[in-house]
C-alpha cells in the first residue's frame, strides 16, 4: 500500500450521490503512474463551504456533479472557455489558492461522437442542467441539427434551446410526429440510487423511431435506456465511456500526466469491477 504523507496531493470529487468510480479511476492510475497523489469521493450540504475548504485546504483539483455545476461558477477565480461557453463547470484545478473551472464533459462527448462516427443528423437532448448544456455545445461543435431541447423546465429549456438556436419541447411525447435521428438523455432518469433509476427518460414508440442513443448516466453502465435501445437494435454511447473520458481529461489538468488510452480504458474497467 502506498504511504500518504505531508506531501502527497489531494484531489475530490463532490458529489450528491458519491460513487467508487472516480475513486478506483484515479487512484489507480496514480499507483500506474508512480504519482504522489491520492482521491477521494465527498458529499456536502454546503457547497459554498466545500469550496472554500478546496482552496483554504489545499485540494489540487475537485470534480463537481449534480447539483452543483452551476452554483460553483460564482465560488472560482477564473472560468476557462470550456466552462464559460455553457456556464457549467465540472473540474476545478486549485493553483496556489485560484481556483481555475473547466468542463472536460463537453470534450468527451465531442470526442465519442467521432470515435462511433455517428451522422450529424437531427438530434434531441432531454435536460436542461449542467450535463445537458455540455450535450448541446458538443452537438452543435459537433456539426449536429437542427436539435431540440426536451426539458419540462419553461425557464432553462427555452433559454438552452435559444442560445444554440434549438426549438424546445417540454415533453418527449411532442418529439413522435419527428424523431430526431439522435437522441440523448441528460436527465438523471436511469441513474442508480435515484427516484427514477428503473424507469425510461421516454416512450418505447419514441425509442423504436430514433436511430443512435446517447445516455450519460454513467451509474450503472447499463442503464434501463441503454438495455431498451440495444434490444431495439439501435447503435449506443454510454455513460461509462463519458465518465472515463472526462475522467482522463480531468487526470491531466490535475497532474500535468496524460495516460495513454489503453491506461485509461484498464483505469475503467477496473473503476467498474
Amino acid at each position: 500500500m502506498r504511504d500518504i504523507t505531508k506531501d502527497t496531493q489531494l484531489c475530490i470529487s463532490l458529489s450528491a450521490r458519491p460513487t467508487n468510480i472516480g475513486t478506483r479511476f484515479h487512484n489507480h492510475l496514480y499507483e500506474v503512474l508512480g504519482l504522489d497523489f491520492v482521491y477521494k469521493a465527498f458529499t456536502t450540504t454546503d457547497i459554498t463551504a466545500a469550496i472554500a475548504g478546496v482552496r483554504g485546504l489545499g485540494i489540487r483539483g475537485c470534480g463537481v456533479s449534480m447539483p452543483w455545476k452551476e452554483e460553483v461558477i460564482a465560488l472560482v477565480d477564473e472560468m476557462t472557455p470550456s466552462a464559460s461557453a455553457i456556464e457549467s463547470v465540472n473540474t476545478i484545478v486549485n493553483d496556489e489558492g485560484r481556483l481555475v473551472a473547466y468542463n472536460t464533459d463537453v470534450i468527451a462527448i465531442r470526442s465519442l461522437l467521432d470515435t462511433h462516427a455517428v451522422p450529424r443528423t437531427s438530434c434531441a437532448v432531454l435536460g436542461s442542467g449542467g450535463m445537458a448544456k455540455a450535450s448541446v455545445a458538443a452537438l452543435k461543435d459537433a456539426g449536429f441539427g437542427p436539435g431540440t431541447v426536451v426539458a419540462r423546465n419553461a425557464t432553462t429549456g427555452p433559454a438552452l434551446a435559444q442560445h444554440y438556436g434549438w426549438s424546445w419541447v417540454a415533453t418527449p411525447e411532442e418529439l413522435a410526429e419527428d424523431a430526431p435521428a439522435l437522441l440523448l438523455n441528460a436527465t438523471p432518469v436511469g441513474m442508480a440510487g435515484g427516484p427514477a433509476e428503473h424507469d425510461l427518460p421516454v416512450g418505447r414508440d419514441l425509442l423504436e423511431a430514433v436511430g443512435t442513443v446517447v445516455d450519460v448516466v454513467a451509474f450503472p453502465s447499463e442503464t434501463p435506456l441503454l438495455r431498451a435501445a440495444r434490444a431495439a437494435g439501435k447503435p449506443t454511447i454510454s455513460g461509462a465511456e463519458v465518465i472515463a473520458l472526462q475522467a482522463a481529461e480531468q487526470f491531466a489538468l490535475y497532474t500535468g500526466v496524460r495516460p495513454t488510452p489503453e491506461q485509461v480504458a484498464e483505469a475503467s474497467r477496473l473503476s467498474r469491477a
